[in-house]
């Protein structure tokens, strides 16, 4: 018997981990299909599942509503166990079978405290760190991370396998007849919580650098919520000489989402942390150049050093964009590099290999 942590899988609004619990689980299902599962849901999100689950597999909605990982996650765990527990997102609870595999995301919050309120770093820590010692094996979605596992947290190297995100590609053909934005003037687009550690006050210093020096005509939109140092954010986009040009979105539905990648001039993600980059694979999917840090693990993901920056450096992340958007060229490689290397990454290949790991092959 199985059992997977589907807390996080569907919830309305999913960011990166959401995202990764739900595309995996739903890929599982064909690796698995054979194999008695146990999705364990927080009360009431049984109505959010929307594809159909294997015959073999069940769902349980477990009724508490604070520490659902370590209070009622154990408790049903202790009266019924399972053979290997899977947790997608960092936290194995403290009943837990022998064989527990669990995936790391990232230790953002030890290379950025300040976006972390003290008590989630102190909740991060200890049970990341817990986890680390109690899985079985643990899942790596990037070579940092594992090196950052072993490096902080002495994890033994021999129990980690890195495991890269895949991403969900869109059909253009239904953006295209389906079409929700309209492209009044070009743009530059991000997306990801508007917080200190997205660079995002650098990415407006960018696009002034850009209207100033290059007189590039488009506008800077910004989609997402809003994070750690917000009000810093807001006060440079008050401040700045084209804050008409600069536009926050909000979070924006998959539909939006997809087109506003499509009709982009570039994509910028020039992050200071990240545990992968998935908006960086969505938006090259498209055909949308991506300007993004020399830091890792965003350059193993992009897949192209003509596109990388340091994410301190506001005139270089400007200089690139310029040069991409100038030259056709060299515009048009970098999207056949970009398609390219996309096939690298997929759920399916994710799913795969953690359906292997499941199945103790």
């Amino acid at each position: 018997m199985i059992g997977i942590d589907a807390s996080r899988a569907f919830v309305k609004n999913r960011t990166g981990i959401e995202e990764y619990s739900y595309q995996v689980i739903k890929h599982l299902r064909v690796g698995l299909k054979d194999q008695q599962v146990i999705l364990y849901l927080r009360w009431g999100d049984r109505k959010n599942i929307d594809f159909e689950i294997p015959r073999n597999w069940q769902v349980k909605e477990l009724l508490k509503k604070y520490f659902w990982t370590q209070f009622g996650l154990s408790a049903e765990l202790l009266v019924n166990p399972v053979d290997v527990l899977f947790v997608p997102a960092h936290t194995i609870p403290f009943i837990h079978p022998r064989r527990s595999v669990v995936t790391i995301h990232g230790l953002e919050y030890e290379f950025s405290p300040e976006s972390y309120s003290l008590y989630s770093r102190i909740f991060h820590r200890f049970f990341i760190k817990k986890s680390c010692r109690w899985a079985d094996e643990i899942i790596a979605v990037s070579d940092k991370t594992k090196q950052d596992l072993i490096k902080l947290y002495k994890t033994p190297a021999d129990k980690i396998k890195i495991i890269p995100n895949g991403f969900n590609p869109i059909d253009l053909e239904n953006i295209n007849k389906n079409k929700i934005i309209k492209k009044n003037k070009p743009y530059l687009f991000f997306i990801g919580r508007l917080e200190e550690r997205k660079n995002v006050v650098n990415i407006i210093k960018a696009f002034e650098i850009l209207k100033n020096k290059y007189h590039y005509s488009g506008t800077l939109l910004l989609s997402g919520g809003k994070g750690h140092g917000y009000d810093k954010i807001k006060k440079v986009i008050k401040e700045s000489p084209y804050k008409i040009d600069i536009h926050e979105l909000g979070f924006v539905s998959e539909d939006e989402k997809w087109q506003y990648f499509k009709y982009a001039d570039a994509f910028l993600f020039p992050s200071l942390l990240e545990g992968f980059g998935i908006p960086i694979l969505e938006a090259q999917s498209v055909g949308t150049p991506v300007i993004t840090s020399d830091l890792s693990p965003m350059k193993e993901v992009v897949g192209d050093k003509r596109v990388i920056a340091n994410p301190n450096e506001p005139s270089q992340i400007a200089e690139i964009v310029h040069k991409i958007l100038q030259n056709k060229e060299l515009r048009g490689d970098v999207i056949k590099q970009g398609l390219k290397n996309i096939k690298k990454y997929s759920w399916q290949k994710t799913a795969g290999e953690i359906t292997g790991m499941l199945r103790g092959q």
